[in-house]
């Protein structure tokens, strides 16, 4: 038979995991609903109409990066391949840059991007798969995309 210790029921707050918060979006980041992109912490949140974070999730961005700024999805693609040969979807193309598209995107099997030569320009922002179905749920077209460095 297991034996039980003293502690057994006891709470004890500093030992309960508690689930990660993810980073607050950044300051200067505007106002209202909008998709809020950090080049720097690689990470998206969606904003709701009052400015709060519903979802918040990390990116793998591509070799070619928007300048900070605002924006707006352009076009809404359901499935594709990407610049560097993966299957696709949920694409939301929202800036361009020296003669490269950039958008956000899932793979079809969830994977992350494979790495790509420096030389090879890539505008995909690749997300996972659930962070993109619901990307692709929040961001209509013409939703503001606001990058921020």
């Amino acid at each position: 038979r297991p034996s039980t210790s003293a502690s057994a029921g006891a709470h004890h707050p500093a030992a309960s995991p508690k689930p990660s918060t993810p980073p607050e979006p950044p300051a200067g980041s505007g106002t209202g609903r909008r998709v809020v992109y950090s080049l720097g912490q690689k990470r998206v949140w969606l904003m709701d109409v009052r400015g709060m974070p519903v979802r918040s999730f990390a990116v793998w961005p591509g070799t070619v990066n928007p300048d900070p700024g605002a924006y707006a999805i352009s076009k809404r693609t359901e499935t594709g391949t990407g610049s560097d040969g993966v299957r696709i979807e949920h694409v939301l193309y929202f800036a361009g840059k020296a003669g490269v598209f950039v958008a956000f995107s899932n793979a079809v099997d969830g994977a992350s991007p494979p790495p790509v030569a420096p030389d090879v320009k890539t505008g995909g922002v690749r997300t996972g798969k659930a962070d993109g179905a619901a990307l692709w749920t929040f961001a209509a077209k013409a939703t503001r995309v606001v990058v921020v460095a």
